[in-house]
């Protein structure tokens, strides 16, 4: 079984692609001899997702276990790795992607006991999202050294006061309390523009490169790199450790109105994704990866939502490096079940919320976090749930807006007056007056209007669209054909474009591209909602939105500067 991938599609064994329980990873490791040799040294093994519950062995010897599907763990073997005469280390992973009302996402398993229609212990698991419950080693397993004292986290905060930027910064370090650091922010040419020493500080940087969105300025996604250099005295000498982090300066804050980037109006006119692909499943591939952001880019979106889960860590360093926006989610989908607002699930989620602050609290791509998506936030529990849960991520992150993103009605979402943008999924004429492209204008002004007047907050349109067969063609336009597709997501715009003077902030479209689904009735080799096919191939609504998307980009660069505006109005699609 090759790593990283979902196990499901890789073989032709048909119990294997729908199996729930629990599957074995095994890997023998021949380790270099300085790491099996010198105590100075410690070695770890890192697991980049494995979905859903893991438990992990090294020379039979229990080292983690980890449950959540979607964000990296790890496990100091260095004792195990030097304590004999073994170069070589097997490495054993067990994984379950059984889900159950405490687990995010959660699921049910529903066991069918009528012997005369059912095998003796015959069971399904039913869930409560709309996509493949993939499962295995999704991401890369690595093994990596550090000195026995090491850096262990840095925490990286931005500011701008006129033309300086603020970089404030933190650093733990394990292992030792003797032992001194040594900072340095280097500009793209390398230059070094700041420094400082000491666990925390901060750097100050005159004339600062802000880090700017894509389409929104000359020379988007500026980096710095921040160069932390630790030197500490052990009882077996001198040690010294090294980490470099990219670092975006900018600022994040939310008016009754507007979402500002440095202080600007920004506008998100972007997708909603899946990490999802033929064969490889939820499995990382670089070759898929560059083309997402190479379609990202031709379309002119400047965001995305890692719908419905954290995505993986080199999604969200390209994001940086591209200056494409990300509202970062956590795999709080489908929870619709009262049991599933219980305390126990209630400290899963919070947990799940520390692990993913913690890996992504220093990308300037990340812009908001999203606790949840299409919550039942109408339950009693629900508001307490999301009290909490909400304040616990701004405890944790107080430099970023927290979001949860909502289908209910806004008279009964108990939820919707903790967050700070108001995020509403809607899919008017495909799950309700389907057929009915005519009543779409009333129904999203009047929900946009409703949603405002309560809350007084800015609204994304978070979610809307209609399904497609590509080369499916009907006109007068039919549900299914590219023209219906087409001309639903017209009918939307024509609304967006007058509330978007007012207080709608953006748009993210359901979906980048065709994914796979549970089988039913209802869905045709997966939900086929894409603007482009599962194999990246667009379809009429990705041209419709690309056009949208330039056009958007054009308005936004005109305001900034109308200098800009001219290069961009020029020449439309180069980059």
């Amino acid at each position: 079984m090759p790593v990283p991938s979902s196990f499901n599609d890789v073989g032709q064994d048909r119990q294997l692609r729908g199996f729930v329980g629990w599957v074995w990873y095994e890997r023998e490791v021949t380790l270099p001899q300085r790491w099996t040799q010198d105590l100075g040294t410690r070695v770890v093994l890192r697991i980049g997702s494995a979905h859903y519950h893991a438990i992990v062995w090294v020379n039979g010897v229990h080292v983690a276990e980890h449950e959540g599907g979607h964000l990296p763990f790890e496990a100091d073997i260095s004792k195990l790795v030097q304590s004999g005469p073994l170069a070589s280390c097997r490495i054993t992973i067990a994984i379950n992607n059984t889900l159950t009302p405490h687990t995010l996402p959660p699921g049910t398993i529903l066991h069918k006991t009528d012997i005369s229609k059912y095998p003796k212990g015959y069971f399904v698991q039913n869930t409560n999202f709309d996509f493949f419950n993939y499962a295995g080693l999704h991401r890369p397993v690595l093994l990596y050294t550090t000195p026995t004292t090491y850096i262990d986290d840095i925490t990286v905060t931005t500011g701008v006061d006129q033309d300086t930027g603020l970089v404030d910064y933190q650093v733990s370090v394990q292992g030792s309390e003797y032992f001194q650091l040594e900072v340095r922010l280097l500009d793209q040419e390398g230059k070094v523009v700041a420094q400082g020493t000491g666990g925390r500080g901060q750097l100050q940087v005159p004339n600062a490169h802000l880090w700017w969105p894509y389409l929104m300025h000359e020379h988007p996604a500026y980096l710095y790199s921040l160069e932390v250099r630790l030197t500490a005295q052990t009882a077996a000498g001198a040690v010294s450790d090294f980490y470099a982090l990219p670092v975006g300066i900018r600022t994040v804050a939310v008016t009754e109105r507007r979402f500002l980037i440095n202080g600007k109006p920004f506008y998100f006119h972007g997708v909603n994704k899946h990490e999802d692909a033929d064969i490889r499943g939820r499995g990382f591939d670089w070759p898929l990866l560059v083309k997402d952001f190479n379609l990202l880019r031709w379309l002119g979106a400047n965001a995305f939502r890692t719908s419905h889960y954290p995505y993986a860590e080199e999604v969200m360093q390209l994001c940086d490096r591209y200056g494409i926006v990300v509202i970062d989610e956590s795999p709080g989908v489908g929870i619709v079940l009262a049991q599933s607002y219980s305390n126990e699930s209630l400290q899963h989620h919070l947990q799940v919320m520390e692990e993913l602050v913690r890996r992504d609290k220093n990308h300037p791509a990340v812009v908001m976090w999203s606790v949840a998506n299409e919550p039942a936030s109408f339950l009693k529990p629900a508001g307490y749930y999301f009290k909490t849960l909400i304040a616990h991520t701004k405890a944790l992150d107080p430099s970023r807006p927290v979001t949860f993103v909502t289908n209910s009605n806004y008279e009964a979402d108990l939820g919707a007056p903790y967050v700070d943008v108001i995020c509403v999924n809607s899919y008017y004429s495909w799950y309700h007056d389907y057929g009915h492209l005519e009543v779409i204008q009333l129904h999203l002004a009047t929900e946009f209007e409703n949603w405002y007047r309560t809350y007084q907050k800015p609204i994304i349109q978070s979610e809307y669209g209609a399904g497609s067969i590509a080369g499916f063609h009907q006109d007068p336009p039919l549900m299914f054909s590219e023209e219906y597709q087409k001309g639903l997501l017209e009918q939307y715009h024509l609304v967006l474009d007058q509330k978007r003077k007012d207080y709608v902030v953006g748009e993210l479209i359901w979906n980048f591209a065709d994914f796979m689904t549970d089988q039913s009735p209802q869905r045709v080799l997966g939900n086929k909602k894409g603007i482009f096919t599962r194999q990246r191939q667009p379809k009429a609504a990705a041209f419709l939105l690309r056009e949208r998307y330039w056009k958007l980009a054009n308005e936004t660069m005109y305001h900034l500067s109308a200098a800009k505006s001219q290069c961009l109005e020029n020449s439309p699609f180069s980059f």
